[in-house]
């Protein structure tokens, strides 16, 4: 018998009518909930109801009840997600994106829960909160995007870690001499029942200095201070890159002046003025491209920068000389692994927007 119930697809046939008949059946037998269940897995295997829902006709058999079909449910029949009102909430979406399931409800005559409903279930649709993007971006700066990433990839390829080694990149940050902290650090250990923490929101500090980093795989070589009031254009900017960065390498970097410099900076028409091609024409520093308006492809911007503030965050300084020694301290700080890391981070990302269109990445 049982080799019959296991090589028979029967059991895959029986509706919910038949097996609540099958409970009043049984129940007429003398069997109990239990006995009953246990036949049914017998037969039916995963198809065979839960005990709770045999227990629940058992009862209700038991107090007299004769007709086994649902009883029926007040509200709006299952037919609210048919193709109808599917296509009138496609066709109502298709004029605002960002419409509500009451305003939908009211445009479609439908209710709340069914436009959710079919929004959610029919649609598989969710609804996504705007993030916030550096530029809104055209068809050709993500072209130039991808473009820039295949060729960095390329290029890596061939040369592997040899090519990474030999990129000097930096930028030039604010540093404020009081900052927000993030939510993260604000966070703290609390009761369940206790309330959140609460803080005020204020403006950075109006005292504020412009450093210039530059940085590779083993670390920062540069960190310059510009002196308040100084105007960075393409002169000074030349002036770091003669008096500060090249003699830095020299110490820092024995060799690696001689075994060619990959120089990466961003394409700020200060940091592309002639002035400054040629000075690194003249070194015979190659100079990386940088697609326009791409920060999350800049290691400064995604990595170097943020790592470095968040030392800073909720800290307040007097004078422009405790913004900068605290800058200090904060870069000596960061884990010598944390710059290798931002290498890496950097080719993962330029591998996102290579297979994405050229789009943001995070």
């Amino acid at each position: 018998m049982a080799g019959i119930i296991e090589s028979s697809p029967a059991h895959k046939n029986f509706s919910r009518y038949d097996i609540r008949v099958i409970i009043k059946f049984s129940v007429i037998l003398g069997k109990d909930a239990s006995c009953i269940h246990k036949d049914l897995v017998t037969v039916l295997r995963e198809n065979a109801p839960s005990i709770q829902t045999v227990r629940k006709w058992v009862k209700a058999v038991s107090e007299g009840r004769d007709d086994m079909e649902d009883e029926p449910r007040p509200g709006r029949p299952v037919t609210a997600c048919g193709d109808a009102n599917i296509s009138n909430v496609l066709v109502s979406l298709s004029d605002d994106r960002r419409k509500t399931c009451e305003e939908i409800s009211t445009e479609t005559s439908m209710s709340r829960t069914s436009v959710f409903r079919v929004l959610t279930n029919k649609l598989n649709k969710k609804k996504k909160f705007s993030k916030w993007v550096p530029h809104l971006l055209t068809d050709e700066q993500k072209e130039s995007r991808v473009n820039f990433s295949r060729n960095f990839l390329r290029r890596f390829q061939t040369e592997q870690n040899d090519f990474l080694s030999r990129i000097i990149t930096g930028d030039e940050t604010w540093v404020y001499s009081w900052d927000l902290e993030t939510k993260r650090q604000s966070a703290e250990w609390r009761d369940f029942d206790e309330p959140r923490p609460e803080k005020v929101r204020r403006k950075q500090g109006a005292l504020k200095v412009m450093h210039m980093i530059f940085f590779d795989m083993n670390g920062v070589i540069l960190r310059w201070p510009v002196p308040i009031g100084t105007t960075i254009n393409a002169q000074y900017y030349k002036k770091v890159l003669q008096d500060k960065l090249r003699p830095a390498i020299r110490k820092k970097r024995p060799g690696l002046l001689e075994s060619g410099i990959l120089f990466h900076h961003d394409n700020a028409p200060v940091l592309t003025a002639r002035a400054v091609t040629d000075v690194l024409a003249g070194y015979k520093w190659e100079l990386l491209e940088h697609p326009r308006y791409s920060p999350d492809l800049a290691p400064c911007d995604f990595h170097l920068f943020p790592k470095m503030k968040e030392h800073l965050r909720g800290q307040r300084f007097e004078t422009e000389e405790d913004i900068i020694q605290a800058t200090k301290v904060a870069i000596k700080n960061l884990d010598k692994c944390s710059y290798v890391t931002a290498f890496k981070d950097w080719l993962q990302r330029i591998e996102k927007c290579a297979n994405n269109g050229g789009c943001y990445v995070e």
